[in-house]
């Protein structure tokens, strides 16, 4: 029978419940055990695909097809689990899933209520996950903070969750903070006494603590939060900040939290074993040999979380190459106003990375157009691979009025335009083309180069596609077509002969990059902007 460990947290928003569910996942692989991890999230949207990025940060796109929360990035970077349209569970799924079989009459007429029927949706949801993995262990992270009204029915299910599969088999993990005042000098509990508090009234008890704290916590503070939020001494796990995040599965190592963990199950595995992540990952991460800069010219550069596979797999080439990356994230509506020169002046390589909308695209054409004529390594993402092709439209083909029917319904020369399979969607939720498609590679070129294969797997998201009535012209203008979706003929990789590295792609890789496990693209983006 699988083991479920639950992950709370308190007090504040954004203490890093995501990444301290994946380094738990970490540590447990480590140990030979077979993890798979869940996000229950409560906001009422069925999923984040109609979501504003300012809004909710990056839609995570998983290989069947799933728009997810950005947590389920943290889980297949720090894991070996692959996440799938099980593992991401919003309010809006369950409670359309549950009206649905009502509306069908599937509960012969009961009244549907909040307990048992959307607790028992959560949790057939959680046992789904347990049953399509096969997993040892099932991690699932509850969104929120204690005491939100939206979280409520996921927390009621995970206290039933422990009278249904027994007591062994359940663990509750509670991360909040223990706030250091500087005026004072002192580390306060009080924050994590009432947060406890909360949670323990709504009938759960944590068994571990992970504490987000500033300074060292010293044993009288692990003793007062102990005694007075009845968790055992060993078990309040201290989570100081890190330089890096892939530091954390060891910091939670060195205070044997998997033995913790191992002890509540009753579960006996080889010992840990970390020691090519510290070498392979940490160690090259926090030891650079060189420094590069990479601007990343964007729509959403206001939130950190928008692009956040892209940063990460940015950093994940840096580790490859031990390079420290220094990351310009340029709006692309201040190169409207400012132009290229002054904002892309000084950066060794150029990414322009996906959206929607007409907002900052011209910006985005002319961050293009810079890399191109001044020889700067380039890699374009999604849109980014559809302004690559309407710059090149317009500066090398004699399209001056190129552009995608997305931005310009009636443009003259529509180089972007809807795939025929989008031409009657109405509805805009979980409607793109999503997931993974295989795409085949070209000989001889820059793509057959990085990737080394004939043929690859990424995952889309998108409406709009290359359309096919320019081919010729821009193969004969020096364009490159070295991806093909063989099965529909699409475009899905473009790239430029004599130039440094000059490659855009439809799909999205960020998605598939791991800290040991570079992004071949990404990597020898890196590589290349480093030797320029």
């Amino acid at each position: 029978m699988a083991k479920y460990i639950f992950i709370t947290g308190g007090v504040i928003s954004s203490l890093g419940k995501g990444i301290a569910s994946a380094s738990i996942g970490k540590i447990l692989e480590s140990r030979g055990l077979k993890v798979t991890l869940m996000k229950l999230d409560p906001y009422i949207n069925v999923d984040p695909g109609t979501m504003n990025p300012y809004q909710h940060g990056e839609v995570y796109v998983t290989d069947d097809g799933a728009e997810t929360d950005l947590d389920l990035g943290h889980y297949e970077r720090f894991t070996r689990a692959k996440m799938t349209k099980f593992n991401n569970a919003t309010t809006g799924q369950v409670y359309n899933a549950v009206i649905s079989r009502e509306r069908r009459g599937d509960y012969l007429g009961k009244t549907i209520q909040v307990i048992p029927h959307i607790t028992g949706e959560i949790k057939e949801r959680i046992k789904k996950v347990a049953q399509v993995s096969n997993a040892d262990i099932v991690l699932i992270e509850i969104g929120g903070t204690v005491g939100d009204i939206e979280s409520l029915p996921f927390l009621e299910a995970a206290r039933q969750f422990k009278v249904d599969a027994g007591e062994k088999n359940v663990l509750y993990i509670h991360l909040t903070l223990v706030p250091y005042i500087k005026v004072a000098d002192e580390i306060k509990t009080k924050p994590t006494q009432h947060s406890v508090q909360t949670l323990r009234e709504i009938g759960i008890q944590p068994d571990i603590l992970l504490c987000r704290t500033e300074k060292p916590l010293a044993d009288e503070v692990k003793e007062k939060i102990s005694l007075f939020c009845n968790v055992r001494k060993q078990a309040v796990i201290e989570s100081r900040d890190v330089e890096s995040i892939y530091q954390v599965p060891m910091v939670f190592k060195a205070q044997i939290l998997d033995e913790i963990i191992l002890s509540h199950f009753n579960l006996i595995s080889r010992p840990s074993d970390l020691k090519d992540w510290e070498k392979n990952v940490v160690e090259r991460q926090l030891s650079p040999k060189g420094v590069v800069r990479v601007a990343v010219v964007g729509k959403y550069i206001g939130l950190q979380d928008a692009y956040k596979s892209i940063y990460e797999a940015i950093t994940h080439a840096g580790i490859s190459n031990q390079l420290k990356i220094e990351v310009r994230k340029i709006d692309s509506e201040d190169i409207e106003k400012l132009g290229p020169e002054e904002l892309l002046g000084c950066v060794d390589g150029i990414l322009v990375p996906g959206g929607f909308g007409n907002r900052g695209i011209e910006g985005k054409i002319k961050a293009i157009e810079f890399a191109r004529k001044k020889k700067i390594p380039f890699l374009g993402l999604c849109l980014g691979m559809q302004c690559a092709v309407i710059e090149f439209g317009r500066h090398l083909c004699g399209l001056k009025d190129a552009n995608s029917t997305e931005f310009k319904s009636k443009t003259k020369y529509p180089v972007i335009s809807l795939l025929a399979e989008q031409t009657n969607v109405k509805d805009m939720g979980g409607t793109m083309r999503l997931g993974a498609y295989p795409c085949k590679i070209k000989k001889n070129t820059l793509a057959a180069k990085v990737y080394r294969k004939n043929i690859i797997l990424e995952r889309h998201r998108h409406r709009y596609e290359f359309n096919n009535k320019f081919r010729k012209l821009f193969e004969k203008k020096g364009m490159v077509f070295s991806g093909i979706y063989q099965k529909k003929d699409l475009v899905e990789i473009v790239e430029l002969k004599n130039h440094p590295y000059f490659i855009a792609v439809q799909f999205h890789p960020e998605f598939k990059s791991k800290p040991d496990a570079a992004h071949p693209l990404f990597r020898e983006f890196i590589k290349a902007a480093a030797t320029k």
